[in-house]
Parts: C-alpha cells; structure tokens; sequence
C-alpha cells in the first residue's frame, strides 16, 4: 500500500529572503518501507536559522539542498509502518525527517525519543539540535567556570535561551542580547538571566559595558555581525568566543565586512572558536541526561513557539527567524 507525502522542494535559490519563488509543495507516492526502513507521519518540523545556509549554493559543513529536492529539516513524528528491528508501529521518532507530512527513512538514520520525558517539541528544542548545541558550545568551546561573566546574542531564541539558563546553574553570572522589551523582559523575570540588553535601543558596546564594567569571559555567539564586534571591545583577558551561528549575516546579499576590532583577541590572550554539534554525537545522552534533569527539577525552562498549520506554512514560518517573531524555539505542528 502506498502513502501520498505533501513535501516542500526548493525550486530556486533565493538572493536574501526566500519567498514563495523558493519553494513548491508537491504530492509524491511513497513506496512501502523495504527491509529496514520506517514510514513515520511527520508531526512537527524543526524551523532553524542553519536552513537559510543549506539554501546557498556553497561549499559548507553540510551540502547544500539541491534545487528540485525535498528541504531538509529536522522533525518529529510517529511510526506508521515498521520493518526495522528496534522500532515498532506507534514510537515517536526523531531525526532529518525533511519537510514533509510523511516520510520513509532507513530506522538506524531514527532516534526513538519518550514523550513521558518532554513533549515532541521539546525534542526539537531544549533535548533537540538546540540543546545540543547549548551544552556543548558553551562547556566544551567556551569552557565556561563558574564565576565567569557570560554574554550570549540571540538570548530569546532556541539556543540562546539555554546557553543563558544553563551558565547562570552554573554558576555563571550571565547577560543576554534580544529584540525588544518583551524578550528582554522575558530572559531576566522568567529565566533568571542577571541582565538583558535590547540591541535595538543605542549603543551595543556601551549597554554591555554599563552592566559588565570589567568585560565579560564568555561571549556565546548566534548573531555575527555587529554584534561580535561589539563583544570583540568587552573581552577579559583569557575570554573565550564560542562561534554557533551569524544570523544577522544569512540574508545579507554581499559579504559581510570582517570584525574590526579582532586584535582583542591578541590584547586580551583571548580565543575563538567556531564549532558544529554534530562533533559531539557520540556524547549527545550526557546532554539529554543533564537537560532532561533540569527540567525534572525546574531550573531549566523550554520554551516552544508553536505554529499550527500544513506543510504549505513551512515558507511562511521560516521567515519568522529572520523577523523576530519568535521567541524560543520555533515549531511548525503539521495538522493530521
């Protein structure tokens, strides 16, 4: 028997934004799973900042989406069909699922996750890519102390928010960048962030230095741009720089210019360092174990900003990163 999968292939590239020129959504017949194969039914989709890379025609971590495939996105969803020895019929499953209703993929390319642990998006988010990408980046990259000054850009998005959360339990004394009143608000009375900077009200490097006056240790950052400048200026002696992301630069249709005040790094003996999560796969349960017991205890909150819709709603919600519309990790729930 076969399933109709509704599924979102780039059709062009874009040069900035994309918008509906990038995309088709199309109806394809999907074969039965052979011997080792799942047929899942897609519930969630995964809206990441790194997809506006895989969109550009260039040599990267990852290559890049082919014009005509199916998107690549990463997803949640629940087993159909089974041929797979460690996966049965009604699991929930994790993993580069791509954007679409209904997908059949090899089980071993599958993480079986647990529901009773955290709600699927919060397999995506806080236990997904994003917590990953937290714990490691800022333990491991950033090797953050207890003690250190942490300053994190992007501080209301899916990372961010737990770098933040999981510094400050460490002992950190930590300070996030946002859009706006309401995230900053958001990161100092509900996460417990020490101070928050809205980057849009004046000088990034003068508010950074009103609230860290002796300059910060750990500087975690999501955005690239300006904003690494402004961070290059605050660095102590021996800080460390954790590069994940440049969301600022992924739209930009030239180069982005190179950071001028780099020689911090020599003044101060400072390092940085880009890094990709995928590095530390093997050490992903030591994550979700420390993750999942934050949230148990409640010092670790996982923020979801759940859209509702359809495949046809992928283009459309993708965008949302690139605004400011979320807050948290953005989540596209497909209806049935």
């Amino acid at each position: 028997m076969t399933t109709t999968a509704r599924r979102v292939h780039l059709v062009a590239r874009p040069t900035g934004l994309p918008d509906d020129s990038t995309w088709s959504v199309r109806e394809t017949e999907l074969a039965p799973p052979a011997e080792g194969q799942v047929l899942v039914r897609t519930t969630h989709l995964s809206l990441d900042p790194a997809m506006r890379g895989w969109l550009n025609d260039v040599r990267s971590y990852v290559p890049p989406v082919g014009v005509g495939e199916v998107m690549r996105a990463f997803g949640v969803g629940t087993v159909l069909e089974s041929r797979h020895d460690g996966i049965t019929v009604g699991d929930t499953v994790t993993g580069t699922l791509g954007a679409a209703d209904h997908a059949v993929l090899p089980g071993d390319q599958l993480t079986v996750v647990d529901l009773a642990v955290a709600p699927a998006t919060t397999w995506l988010g806080a236990l997904g890519m994003p917590g990953m990408t937290a714990w490691f980046g800022l333990f491991d990259v950033a090797r953050a102390r207890p003690g250190d000054t942490v300053l994190v850009s992007g501080a209301a998005g899916a990372v961010g928010s737990v770098v933040g959360q999981l510094a400050k339990a460490h002992g950190c004394r930590v300070i996030g960048i946002a859009g706006g009143p309401e995230k900053t608000r958001w990161l100092t009375e509900e996460l417990g962030f020490d101070a928050a900077i809205d980057y849009r009200e004046g000088s990034l490097h003068r508010a950074v230095r009103a609230v860290a006056p002796e300059g910060v240790d750990v500087y975690f950052d999501n955005v690239g741009g300006e904003t690494l400048d402004a961070a290059l200026r605050v660095l102590r002696r021996g800080a460390r720089i954790a590069i994940c992301g440049a969301i600022s630069t992924y739209n930009a249709t030239e180069p982005a210019p190179g950071p001028a005040h780099y020689m911090s790094l020599l003044v101060n003996r400072a390092s940085m360092a880009g890094f990709l999560v995928f590095d530390y796969e093997d050490r992903y349960t030591e994550a979700v174990e420390g993750i999942s017991a934050m949230l148990r205890a409640g010092t670790l909150t996982a923020r979801e900003h759940v859209v509702s819709g359809g495949v046809d709603a992928f283009g459309d919600t993708l965008l949302m990163l690139f605004s400011g519309g979320n807050t948290g990790k953005l989540v596209l729930e497909l209806s049935a």
